[in-house]
């Protein structure tokens, strides 16, 4: 009995699907290797700056490259490192006054503050931020501006490795060193030489909330220029540090 020979034309298709499924194993592998990577990565270096301080952040970088984008010439960064103990307690107080007041309660997340925002705007209001201050070291530090999934599931990542390997001090010097303040401006230290002209160990109750009072938005809220709106706001800030023990 002679055997049936397959023409070349469909030799060559009875194989496409054999080159196909190795393909995509390949990928599949690449993907495996990809993600591996980027988790053992992240790892090392948030264990990294658990001890070191940040020699720069995404946002700061992030700066030069929107300056480029814009064709506005080279403008440094003004930020300088300073360890918690060169900060003042006021500086600590404030910023938990103002952007987290249960920073000490939760494990990165305000839970129920992000539901009261997801209700708010589901009822058709403004989609508000519910930000802890363990979510915007995750995010200054290591991501973009921009908004989108992939960048929120990316800071929730980071959020939780920050809350797992960093104490909670640690996590509130990262933030004060690398908040924005001002256009180019950056870290506790560099404000208050620039606004002040005292070091980030000197500042007093009222300099803080002042500056603590800009972070929302340190571009449009200039501690140097201070609006009545701004002023309203770092009296809340004060009373909020008096309730709370500082």
């Amino acid at each position: 009995m002679k055997h049936f020979r397959h023409p070349a034309r469909y030799r060559q298709f009875w194989r496409q699907p054999k080159t196909a499924l190795s393909l995509l194993q390949r990928c599949k592998r690449g993907l495996v290797y990809a993600l591996l990577f980027f988790v053992l990565s992240s790892l090392v270096l948030v264990g990294v700056l658990r001890y070191l301080p940040a020699p720069t952040s995404a946002f700061m970088l992030h700066q030069h490259v929107d300056d480029l984008a814009e064709g506005r010439h080279y403008k440094g960064i003004d930020q300088r490192w300073v360890s918690r103990r060169h900060i003042s307690p006021h500086a600590f107080a404030a910023v938990i006054a103002s952007e987290d007041q249960l920073f000490y309660q939760h494990n990165g997340f305000d839970v129920d503050a992000i539901a009261k925002a997801f209700n708010q705007y589901l009822r058709g209001g403004k989609l508000r931020g519910a930000s802890t201050i363990s979510q915007q070291v995750a995010k200054n530090l290591f991501l973009s501006p921009a908004k989108n999934f992939g960048r929120k599931a990316l800071e929730i990542w980071f959020t939780l490795l920050i809350e797992a390997v960093w104490d909670k001090q640690r996590i509130l010097e990262m933030y004060l060193n690398i908040a924005e303040f001002g256009d180019h401006l950056f870290g506790i230290e560099a404000a208050s030489r620039r606004y002040f002209g005292i070091s980030a160990q000197q500042l007093s109750a009222g300099q803080a909330a002042l500056l603590a009072a800009t972070l929302p938005n340190p571009i449009l809220l200039k501690a140097d220029q201070p609006s009545a709106y701004l002023h309203k706001r770092q009296s809340w800030i004060l009373g909020q540090m008096r309730a709370l023990g500082n």
